[in-house]
């Protein structure tokens, strides 16, 4: 068996080499380095500690999810989960006519403390972005020679596609929640102790 003088020169063995790992990448027969995936989110999880997430709140751990619940309310979110230890709000937003924003809450009470008087809220905020999707419509018609033919209509019908979810990290966002928690938990104290005034 002969082989030709071009395959026996070794660059040009090699290039013929590197061209076929080129084709079969470009075809998906290769397999992909994890670089050409992307980044990867879990890289950049340090899981340090520190206090974005959580804040520790002088309250019981259901009178502190009651001031969560009534801080969201007051800023026209719509309440999507209630237990006595964790809410769960959600309020969407309009910037323009093409997309549509919703920020989605998720607040957790945990008790602290030996008689738990105090109480770790643990929150999340995720904001979800959509876009409008556009798509023609089209319908049939019957034509007794031909059978039935589709043509396409001028009216189109709109839905929103989700295109980006992340979740929240910016400390001054949940400083301001957490302020707000505090005022309305002060409320809800001084709120209980007319009421045993009154008895």
């Amino acid at each position: 068996m002969t082989h030709s003088p071009l395959l026996r020169h070794p660059v040009t063995r090699t290039a013929l080499l590197l061209g076929l790992a080129l084709n079969l990448t470009a075809c998906g027969l290769w397999p992909k380095s994890p670089a050409a995936h992307g980044p990867s989110a879990y890289q950049n999880e340090q899981f340090q500690a520190n206090e974005n997430f959580s804040r520790l709140f002088d309250g019981a751990s259901d009178t502190t999810c009651e001031a969560a619940r009534r801080a969201l309310l007051s800023q026209g979110y719509v309440i999507t989960g209630n237990q006595p230890s964790g809410i769960k709000g959600q309020k969407s937003f309009q910037p323009d006519g093409d997309t549509h924003l919703e920020i989605n809450f998720t607040i957790v009470c945990v008790p602290d403390g030996r008689d738990s008087r105090v109480a770790t809220a643990y929150v999340t905020a995720q904001q979800d972005r959509y876009a409008v999707k556009k798509s023609s419509n089209s319908t049939s018609v019957g034509v007794s020679a031909i059978g039935s033919i589709s043509l396409p209509l001028s009216s189109s019908q709109d839905s929103m596609v989700k295109v980006a979810s992340e979740t929240i990290l910016s400390a001054s966002f949940y400083d301001r929640f957490f302020a707000l928690v505090s005022q309305q938990l002060k409320d809800l104290r001084e709120s209980e102790a007319a009421t045993s005034a009154g008895r």
